[in-house]
């Protein structure tokens, strides 16, 4: 039987928001069976917020959720992380609204699990095994789920740039490939829409350290970390963005220009409809998603 996981110890980091440009102290905790992931606002007397779809707030230009008022902004990198390194149960401190960006990618976040290490807990993991397709189009852009016995994502995206165009990528979240295909892919911006966004309010902490930053021709801060390093940073929200179904998904989704909306729609769709999918435990034999090494986790007994 597969159980549940939490990290061993408390791991820190320190930043700046995307968006927010707000400077940002955030710490990893390890939590107790059925906790989930919850972040708490050590600033606002330890508020908690819980990583699941009633808390979504907003939805353009990141994923961030919102409980009484309190708000906490782009969530989608570090719980990308968790389902990636196959985390179920921790508490996020932070002590400002947006969680810091750091690289621009995952690989931070999955780089400070691995330093906590990992524990295995009694408590069976519970899994969304889909049973009935979902298909959802929005113009050109689409989304779906399909039954499998995996959790697999292939994801679509075609931008007018020379250095991106049409890019797809497919991974099955299972041996490791999570670290080794998704992990370090950054987000990515263009200078020539800089302005226009910053007078909304967004990317003030954006920089050519955390983000892929295009030009009208090429790259200003190059070289890419991948050929398709566009493509494989949407898979890499669209995990995030699914972490808050609360479970972890047996099947195969597709998505093809989605965007964060169009993710957590499908989430919210998934969660309103309970004839769409069972609620699953896996035995150890039959467990494909995801699987590590002993040095991407340091499994320990259960406790």
């Amino acid at each position: 039987m597969i159980h549940e996981q939490t990290i061993r110890a408390a791991v820190e980091c320190s930043g700046v928001g995307l968006h927010s440009g707000a400077p940002v102290s955030m710490r990893m905790l390890p939590a107790p069976t059925g906790t989930g992931i919850v972040f708490r606002r050590t600033d606002l007397d330890g508020f908690e917020v819980e990583a699941v779809s009633k808390n979504v707030a907003r939805v353009s230009y990141a994923t961030s959720l919102m409980k009484q008022g309190v708000l906490i902004s782009t969530t989608e990198h570090v719980l990308s992380a968790f389902i990636g390194m196959g985390i179920d149960n921790a508490i996020v401190e932070l002590d400002n609204l947006e969680l810091p960006i750091l690289d621009g990618s995952a690989k931070p976040f999955v780089e400070m699990i691995q330093k906590a290490g990992i524990r295995k807990q009694r408590r069976p993991r519970k899994f969304m095994k889909i049973r009935r397709e979902v298909e959802w189009r929005e113009g050109n852009k689409f989304i779906a789920v399909y039954p499998a016995d995996t959790y697999t994502v292939a994801y679509s995206i075609n931008f007018p740039h020379p250095l991106i165009g049409k890019e797809t990528f497919e991974v099955e979240l299972s041996n490791g490939s999570y670290l080794r295909h998704i992990a370090a892919a950054r987000t990515f911006g263009s200078r020539e829409d800089e302005q226009a966004m910053r007078n909304m309010g967004l990317i003030r902490g954006a920089s050519r350290e955390n983000c892929i930053v295009l030009t009208r021709t090429g790259l200003e801060n190059g070289p890419l970390r991948f050929s398709d390093e566009f493509v494989r940073h949407k898979v890499l929200d669209l995990i995030g963005d699914l972490a808050l179904l609360g479970k972890r998904i047996l099947g195969k989704v597709v998505a093809d220009r989605a965007g964060h909306a169009m993710h957590t729609a499908l989430v919210s769709r998934l969660l309103r409809d309970k004839t769409l999918w069972e609620e699953v435990t896996v035995s150890a034999e039959e467990e494909e998603y995801p699987v590590f090494s002993s040095a991407q986790a340091a499994a320990g007994s259960p406790a």
